[in-house]
């Protein structure tokens, strides 16, 4: 059993030691890690250029409470996310910097609120190494370098977690209740599980009324518990009041769908009801956890009787966020929609769990030897399959039909430099391998790799290879299509609609092409050739495995069967 005398002991290491008396080399490097690379690429698929297109398109018309994608308003999610990236592209003036930049700033609060609430729970080295698993552990910077909701939602969450623990555990100050409800409210309005802190209240009263742990820190007022409903309401208005009051006095049937979508459909709806991800109830603990929560899932298994040693103790600072996280995977398990990066709130508060416990089992040899391995097979593996594809090996250079790319370089300067420290420093300690192969990992893909992948990630070949054959002024349509294509696009664009089946859309798309200047964008396969003469087309190539053309004028069958189309034809252009 670990002991929690341990947490006092000075590390048996000094340069370990060295690393984390200090604040200073965490920030340095989570501002390394998390911002390195940015404006180095351009958005990318699958998420990322409909928010970024949203951002821009809030700042070049204006309409800010109600997102929209060349003019096709997006019920999915709140505005909250969409807000900040415009913010940041309304100051900066570069959509390539800020469309990464909330992520990055909320991974950056995450890790300073892991920080100070270990710190006062336990002692600033707690804090500093709750802080510094938090920044190695896989998920978090992946999302943190990613520009989707999740990261900025896992900021205000934990915050709500970092309230409700200084309000119960810390001090009796009820502003830190009242900042926990508050950004519970903003999470909601940036994706609707921000209420997720809630969860801590039942480990909580469980083991208030059971042991009597806290009741002298906690208020026992009823108003007092129950005022953080108000304050949480009172957060969501400041986006959900001016919305229905801009519904109620506009008479827009979209806006009341827009209303009635982000309101039921993709909250209740989607939660019970998922329509798409379904997996198993088991597929966060077997599919998920095992890979993008290392290296804190190599670590679990030695966590296990500790934390149950601090269950018997009745050990909030334990009981309380280890409850919260089992709690939280088992809502998102109970639902049949599922992503993994839907328990990344998890995280902050896993680490906040194992920081005390760290020391202890840092000296245990085979969790030691486990991870040395893991990171050296991954080091080896990516040089011998870079070696192997430099070599023109068959077997492996299959593998760059399917991404577009020859990635050799890439996979040998990751390795290659993962591999050389990790044997240079693996005589202090064998665990600097992680750390060292992360941040190579990172660092690398972060800069060659983000240059190497951006041109197969975006459709600006396509573009390009458009530009060849019609001038600037002529306008384009395009079917069954992704955001990327109108962020990126040098032309006026239309369509009709994203969710619009592909035979609707074709039959607007005949109708809408009536002159020369007008020019469909659509992939091959999805051609009607009895339409459209395929022979009259311009080849744009392939481009995310897709083969595109582009259908002119000239390219309409006569005797094409297709009727009057009611399909609703949306635009945009963009401001240069």
């Amino acid at each position: 059993m670990v002991n929690l005398s341990t947490i006092d002991r000075p590390f048996q290491i000094e340069n370990i030691e060295r690393l984390f008396i200090s604040c200073w080399p965490l920030l340095i490097s989570a501002i390394a890690l998390v911002f390195v690379g940015m404006g180095l690429r351009d958005p990318w698929p699958a998420d990322e250029p409909r928010f970024a297109l949203i951002a821009k398109e809030m700042v070049e018309t204006g309409q800010w409470f109600f997102p929209a994608r060349a003019q096709e308003l997006y019920p999915d999610k709140p505005p909250i996310f969409m807000w900040s990236i415009a913010l940041c592209y309304w100051v900066s003036g570069s959509l390539r910097f800020s469309f990464l930049l909330p992520s990055a700033l909320s991974a950056l609060l995450t890790i300073f609120l892991v920080y100070d609430i270990g710190k006062r729970l336990w002692t600033k080295k707690i804090g500093l190494i709750a802080g510094w698993l938090l920044l190695f552990s896989f998920q978090f910077l992946l999302q943190a370098k990613t520009a989707q909701i999740d990261a900025m939602v896992c900021a205000w969450i934990t915050l709500g977690c970092y309230g409700l623990l200084r309000f119960c555990l810390v001090d009796r100050e009820y502003k830190w209740y009242a900042l926990a409800w508050f950004f519970m409210g903003i999470g909601v309005i940036t994706k609707g599980v921000g209420f997720l802190p809630l969860l801590m209240l039942i480990p909580f009263g469980i083991l208030r009324f059971k042991s009597k742990v806290g009741s002298h820190i906690a208020p026992t007022s009823l108003w007092t518990w129950f005022s953080g409903v108000f304050i949480m309401l009172g957060a969501i208005g400041l986006w959900f009041i001016p919305m229905l009051l801009i519904v109620a006095q506009s008479d827009n049937p979209s806006f009341e769908l827009y209303r009635d979508n982000i309101l039921l459909k993709q909250t209740v709806t989607r939660y019970a009801d998922s329509w798409h991800h379904i997996k198993p109830a088991w597929y966060y603990v077997t599919a998920v956890i095992p890979i993008f929560w290392l290296p804190l899932s190599l670590m679990l298994p030695w966590l296990v009787k500790p934390w149950i040693a601090a269950f018997r103790e009745c050990d909030p600072r334990i009981i309380l966020p280890v409850g919260w996280v089992v709690l939280v995977i088992i809502f998102f398990s109970l639902s049949p929609g599922k992503r993994g990066v839907y328990i990344l709130p998890a995280l902050p508060m896993l680490v906040l769990a194992i920081a005390p416990y760290y020391q202890a089992i840092l000296n245990i040899k085979l969790l030691k030897t486990l991870l040395f391995v893991m990171c050296l097979i991954f080091s080896i593996g990516l040089t011998l399959v870079a070696i192997l594809g430099l070599l023109d090996v068959n077997a492996i250079t299959k593998l760059t039909s399917k991404i577009d790319v020859e990635p050799w370089y890439l996979f040998l300067s990751i390795g290659l430099s993962s591999l050389f420290g990790i044997m240079a420093l693996v005589r202090f300690s064998k665990w600097f391998a992680w750390p060292l192969f992360f941040s190579a990992l990172w660092l690398v893909y972060s800069t060659y790799g983000y240059v190497l992948r951006n041109n197969i990630s975006t459709p600006i070949s396509i573009y390009e290879q458009t530009k060849r054959h019609i001038d600037q002024n002529a306008e384009i349509a395009l079917v069954s299509f992704s955001e990327q294509f109108i962020l990126f696009s040098p032309y006026r664009i239309y369509h009709f609609g994203y969710h619009t089946a592909l035979g609707p859309q074709l039959e607007a798309a005949y109708q809408w092409l009536s002159s020369d200047n007008r020019f469909v964008l659509i992939e091959d396969e999805q051609i009607n050739a009895d339409c459209f003469d395929t022979t009259d087309v311009f080849d744009l190539g392939f481009a995310h495995r897709r083969h595109w053309i582009l259908l002119p004028y000239s390219a309409k069958r006569s005797d094409c069967s297709y009727g009057h189309s009611e399909v609703e034809i949306f635009t945009y252009e963009a401001k240069r």
